[in-house]
């Protein structure tokens, strides 16, 4: 059991507040009650405690799956070179249905874009006539996938 004594570092996470992340990305299905067991809170304490982390945007409870496994037939992973504002461009990229990841990145790409696609013919079309056609795009490389071999969610807080 974890005391509320126990220190807070820079990211105003305490010690329970980690180990409900923790246990949460071992098993996003476990009770308010089983949290609060976990961590030495009543229910609706835990359940106050995982509000305020999804408040604050750093935990998601989701069902993750494997588009490949789900009729999806193609995923890729698209290396952007910008031209002028890279924001603007990952906004407008970011929008566009079938980007499922974007990350601003530094090194030869500075955007980092993960697509899924119904067929290679979608693909095709959501890379060259919707990608490539924002404004700032000035080169696009495309990595397909053959499968997801390691998709990890449990690295827990620092």
């Amino acid at each position: 059991m974890m005391t509320n004594h126990e220190s807070t570092l820079e990211d105003g996470l305490d010690s329970i507040d980690r180990a409900l992340i923790v246990a949460l990305q071992e098993d996003g299905r476990l009770s308010y009650a089983e949290l609060g067991e976990l961590v030495g809170l009543s229910p609706g304490g835990a359940r106050l405690r995982v509000l305020r982390l999804q408040e604050r945007g750093i935990l998601q409870v989701v069902g993750v799956t494997d588009p490949l496994k789900l009729g999806y037939e193609r995923m890729a992973m698209i290396g952007i070179e910008v031209d002028g504002d890279i924001r603007a461009v990952a906004d407008a990229i970011g929008a566009i249905d079938g980007v499922i990841y974007l990350v601003l990145a530094a090194g030869t790409f500075d955007i980092l874009v993960e697509v899924i696609a119904a067929d290679s013919e979608a693909l095709f079309e959501l890379i060259n006539e919707r990608i490539r056609a924002v404004p700032g795009v000035a080169k696009a490389q495309t990595f397909s996938y053959y499968s997801i071999h390691t998709h990890r969610f449990t690295w827990g807080p620092r």
